[in-house]
């Protein structure tokens, strides 16, 4: 770590603060706040690091004094000895912080879950998945709603679409992307036989107006009759909505009771997966690195397995088992697994920059 580097991040965080106290601007309110929050972190550290390596030159001089007795020498000597640990602590969460993050870390999220293989079982485990990560987010105090919904007659679903909104939503969630698997004896099963199903996951991150441009000319809008549960709730007008990105050839569909509604929710979820398409385009540094790490994101790759028999969950990218399936399908414990999952990818974009540092050049 260069110590210029470090006083530039210092300096910056500090020319922040002097915009905010100056603008009475609210756009260059917003913006300054979400640099300031992104830098205050790292500052923190720096600023203890600083703190630290001071203290300790100080302990120096006094153990360099020869008319420091020995009573005092023993003392600073320990002080020394705890303030080395400190530094040293400090110096690796600065290497963590400082690493490139991804941009979209901070974003809200979209979060689609689809019946995978095993039928009606598969579906309800969907709904497993589903509420899990409503309960996750809303312990987080994060906001939760619906886009769509595409329900089983068991009470499961083929196929769940949330919008979870709120800080740094993405970062957390954005390793639960990949098949996840359940072994269980379904209530249908009579013969007490243990099945085995799966769902899977994508986590988008919402795009922000700015990110991505939707013209006009590229979409196709119908509007298509919803259908209802029957009897007085039938839904009996034209107000489901099918979007079509003509370029790419995605198809949106939204089917709750507002025309209105639906349209905005269906250009949210465009809006999202057209986002991370372009930048996997643009990053395609960034798309080879994510299949070295522990969340590739990719859809076919089985990350998970919830064993009910034996109530325990297996996170298979970092060979991590915990016997708390209940705690986590509520969202209490899922912090547990997440935790991990970033630590390990941290861990692996710190062997690597570390290796890079060390490589001789041409």
């Amino acid at each position: 770590m260069r110590e210029d580097h470090l006083k530039a991040i210092v300096a910056k965080f500090e020319g922040i603060d002097k915009g905010l106290a100056n603008t009475a601007e609210p756009e260059e309110i917003v913006r300054l706040s979400r640099e300031r929050a992104k830098l205050e972190p790292l500052v923190n550290v720096i600023r203890n690091r600083d703190a630290a390596i001071s203290e300790r030159e100080g302990l120096e001089a006094i153990l360099e004094d020869a008319s420091t007795d020995d009573d005092m020498s023993e003392l600073a000597a320990a002080e020394a000895e705890e303030l080395d640990e400190r530094i040293e602590d400090l110096d690796q969460q600065l290497k963590v912080l400082l690493l490139p993050r991804d941009d979209a870390d901070d974003n809200s999220a979209i979060v689609e879950i689809r019946a995978g293989t095993g039928g009606d079982e598969a579906a309800l485990f969907a709904g497993d998945l589903a509420r899990m990560y409503q309960r996750y987010a809303e312990a987080k105090g994060w906001t939760v709603s619906i886009l769509s919904a595409s329900e089983t007659g068991l009470g499961g679903y083929k196929e769940l679409i949330l919008d979870i909104s709120g800080q740094g939503v993405y970062a957390r969630l954005k390793f639960e992307s990949g098949v996840h698997r359940v072994q269980r004896v379904p209530e249908t099963e009579g013969g007490g036989r243990i099945h085995t199903s799966a769902a899977t996951v994508a986590v988008l991150p919402q795009a922000q107006d700015v990110d991505i441009e939707i013209r006009q000319e590229d979409i196709r809008i119908d509007t298509m009759r919803a259908s209802g549960a029957g009897g007085q709730h039938v839904n009996t007008t034209d107000s489901a909505v099918r979007i079509t990105h003509i370029p790419t050839g995605i198809v949106v569909t939204s089917s709750e009771k507002s025309q209105h509604q639906n349209r905005a929710q269906a250009m949210k979820v465009l809006r999202a997966r057209l986002f991370e398409m372009e930048r996997d385009r643009q990053d395609s540094e960034r798309s080879a690195a994510r299949k070295s790490q522990v969340g590739t994101g990719d859809r076919s790759e089985r990350i998970r397995t919830y064993n009910f028999p034996q109530g325990r969950v297996s996170d298979h990218r970092i060979n991590l088992t915990l016997y708390k399936l209940d705690q986590i399908l509520a969202g209490e414990a899922l912090d547990e697994v997440i935790d991990a999952l970033i630590s390990e990818d941290q861990a692996q974009r710190l062997a690597a920059a570390e290796a890079s540092e060390v490589m001789p050049t041409a």
